[in-house]
């Protein structure tokens, strides 16, 4: 069975049946054994390992211990920064030193960059929220706390689309 190229014509990632059903399998239980993945798909337990070691290669996948910081006490928030002049990158850059910040994405909107920023208590919020605003570059922070997380998964939906 020969292996697509991974980069379609727009530069992502593209996957075939075979990849989306890994995936799916993967999804359910990060630490099912390839043996087990082969045998529910019909496939060697070679063609799982290879598919799975070229989908993380390409940066495709990543299969890790997901942290749910609500449960284990932690505050969240999630904040919207608005940069002045070319600087966002190099605001990113900055912000992701920042240990208690667990997210980073540049956006489109009114907002330049979203982060979520993770917390013991209302303070500890407060002390890293205030460290944001003194970046270079940052010109305004808006934060919301996270009461409750309704829905937060990492499933393709069927037929593979995010």
């Amino acid at each position: 069975m020969s292996m697509p190229d991974l980069r379609s014509r727009s530069g992502a990632i593209a996957l075939d049946d075979l990849d989306r059903k890994i995936i799916d399998d993967l999804q359910q239980d990060g630490r099912r054994p390839y043996t087990t993945i082969a045998s529910n798909l019909g496939v060697s337990e070679a063609a799982v390992r290879k598919r799975v070691n070229r989908l993380t290669r390409k940066g495709a996948l990543q299969i890790v211990g997901a942290v749910d910081f609500l449960a284990l006490g932690f505050l969240r928030a999630d904040i919207g920064i608005r940069v002045r002049g070319p600087s966002i990158s190099r605001v990113a850059e900055r912000l992701a030193e920042i240990p208690e910040v667990s997210y980073i994405e540049l956006v489109l909107g009114s907002f330049d960059i979203s982060a979520t920023i993770n917390g013991r208590d209302n303070e500890h919020l407060l002390s890293v929220r205030d460290d944001l605003r003194s970046i270079p570059g940052v010109e305004e922070v808006e934060a919301w706390t996270v009461l409750k997380v309704v829905k937060d998964i990492y499933h393709l939906a069927p037929g593979g689309q995010a």
